[in-house]
């Protein structure tokens, strides 16, 4: 019998609209541990984050500065949250959390608080500017991308991979282009949104799949489950998906994450092409995925394994998932009082003890 894990995990990403970000999922998750006896505070950046107020899911939560704010905000009010709450481990769930922590692990680490997360070398070989060189060097197919600085660049894009062309944010976003003009209008939306680059990617075609993964830094892979999407949101995100069996999807996240010596959770969008079957790594997210908890249901609790990770237990390959787990979202009002809003608006957190509904 594994050992209990009675440690004070912060967990960010609290917001959980129809772009839910994976917060509330992995707390989910380590709520649904039978060897999680600890606690959960969950980090934000709003105070009506909907996360806050689920119903049994936190002990605490707090705010967090806009990583925007800079590398010596994050750990100034890292340092005050670990003095009120006593947090051990940290698992971050935003892509922009993520270059400012991993830069700031000296720091993490003079507090006191793991985190089981990416490396900045990893973070760059993995974005989607480098995305396409990193799987030449590693051997796995990415569609062919090119980095664009200016929308001058958006003809010999096109010239060069065709219409249709995918045109993606540096961090979030995907349009589909059909037209010259469709690409300009896209390339001028993300970056006004994400900045500088924006990528245009060869179009696939063919039908998308995501496996949500866990790497333990070493090469080896702890877990993964691929989905395939059921039903989509106006912004093309996961409604509703069930776990697959495909082995050469697993193989290919299995190859990804050996060659990347990848450390903490990611998920890797797969594309199989209609005509010839062939599997293109389209993306990967540097992070879980908003429906990780689907994994947790499949049989395989990867946010609890990272913890375990985090605190520098040996973690063995988790056992198969289920096939045919399906998840489908759901939109409720949660009824709190005023509480714990009153308590992040004014104090910037608010603690166990509150009678808040969260």
């Amino acid at each position: 019998m594994s050992k209990p894990v009675d440690v004070t995990v912060a967990v960010t990403g609290m917001n959980a609209t129809d772009n839910p970000a994976p917060g509330v999922a992995v707390c989910r998750s380590l709520r649904a541990a039978p060897d999680f006896q600890g606690r959960i505070i969950g980090l934000g950046y709003e105070a009506l984050d909907p996360g806050f107020y689920a119903d049994g899911l936190l002990d605490g939560g707090a705010l967090l500065p806009y990583p925007s704010v800079g590398r010596a905000a994050t750990v100034a009010r890292l340092a005050e949250l670990r003095e009120e709450f006593g947090i051990q481990v940290l698992l971050p769930t935003l892509d922009s959390e993520l270059r400012p922590l991993a830069a700031a692990g000296e720091d993490l680490a003079a507090l006191e608080v793991s985190a089981f997360a990416p490396s900045l070398e990893s973070l760059q070989a993995v974005s989607k500017a480098q995305l396409a060189e990193q799987g030449k060097r590693a051997g796995f197919p990415v569609p062919e991308s090119t980095s664009l600085m200016s929308a001058e660049g958006i003809p010999e894009a096109v010239d060069r991979l065709g219409l249709p062309l995918v045109i993606k944010g540096v961090f979030y976003g995907a349009a589909i282009a059909y037209t010259e003009a469709d690409a300009l209008s896209a390339f001028h939306h993300h970056a006004a949104k994400w900045g500088l680059p924006v990528i245009g990617q060869r179009f696939i075609e063919g039908e998308e799949y995501d496996v949500a993964a866990l790497g333990d830094g070493r090469g080896n892979t702890i877990g993964a489950v691929p989905m395939r999407k059921m039903a989509l949101t106006e912004q093309g995100k996961a409604w509703s998906g069930v776990t697959i069996e495909d082995q050469a999807m697993l193989d290919l996240t299995r190859q990804v994450i050996a060659a990347l010596r990848w450390r903490g959770g990611l998920e890797v969008e797969i594309l199989k092409e209609r005509s010839s079957g062939k599997l293109y790594v389209a993306e990967i997210n540097p992070r879980f995925p908003a429906w990780v908890h689907l994994t947790t249901g499949a049989g395989q609790n990867l946010p609890f394994a990272c913890v375990e990770l985090a605190l520098g237990r040996q973690v063995d390959p988790l056992p198969p998932y289920r096939v045919g787990v399906q998840f489908v979202r759901i939109s409720l009002d949660q009824i709190s009082d005023m509480t714990a809003y009153g308590a992040l608006s004014a104090a910037g957190s608010f603690s166990p003890s509150d009678p808040s509904g969260a």
